[in-house]
């Protein structure tokens, strides 16, 4: 499989290249485009209760979407649902946690478990995680650019939780307050947590949260109702 991102940062769109009967599995709503004769499967990857715990505990969809390549090879094109980039990973028997909502894409040889732990808890704003386990290319959409970091053993980093995407599994997290208790609930940068190497991590460059917190009071109010 040949992936190729074009228009990155903000309108970052993959280009993924399939050989013949080769499979790519996506996030429902993914797929902008396909070529002729590519097939499409939709399932529930590894069962009921799998499917179940990544869409309930993960943020990702229940059903998702395989594109079957015809004999000939075919090509699909994917791109996250906000402005943002896509990130290329190619994944060597290693684990990487995955916020959610942030997995798009991977080949067949990656599985996706939603993790309830306090690894999990402690970074993200929720209890659980996706963890990408295997082999293959593993494909992940930030709202915004993505910045990479790598954390040398001992290293340490702090992180809004907001703009985690992703990071290897041989991090460790800690919450960290920031400054003092009056800095901890007034300084608007929500909860953050401290990462320490060895391994990578993904930060995306703007927050979801902070999007939703800035149009909910654009949004129109309804109408007072009258006094009887």
């Amino acid at each position: 499989m040949d992936i190729e991102v074009i228009h990155r940062p903000s309108y970052s769109l993959a280009i993924a290249k399939l050989a013949p009967n080769e499979h790519i599995r996506a996030e429902a709503g993914a797929m902008v485009s396909m070529s002729g004769g590519v097939n499409v499967e939709t399932k529930a990857e590894g069962g009921f209760l799998k499917s179940l715990g990544r869409a309930v505990l993960g943020g990702e969809s229940f059903f998702q979407n395989f594109f079957v390549a015809p004999a000939n090879g075919g090509e699909v094109t994917l791109a996250p649902e906000l402005p943002g980039d896509i990130i290329v990973i190619e994944m060597t028997g290693n684990k990487m946690m995955v916020q959610a909502g942030s997995y798009m894409a991977s080949e067949t040889g990656i599985d996706l478990t939603a993790k309830v732990s306090m690894k999990a808890f402690m970074s993200a704003e929720g209890i659980s995680m996706l963890e990408a386990t295997g082999s293959g290319t593993l494909l992940v959409s930030s709202y915004g650019a993505i910045f990479e970091k790598n954390l040398g053993t001992g290293e340490k980093y702090v992180v809004d939780t907001t703009h985690l995407v992703a990071f290897d599994a041989t991090i460790d997290v800690q919450p960290k307050p920031i400054g003092g208790f009056k800095s901890t609930l007034f300084s608007g940068e929500g909860f953050v947590v401290e990462l320490t190497g060895p391994g990578k991590v993904y930060i995306q460059t703007r927050s979801p949260q902070a999007l939703i917190n800035w149009i909910i009071p654009q949004l129109p109010k309804p109408p007072s109702s009258p006094n009887h």
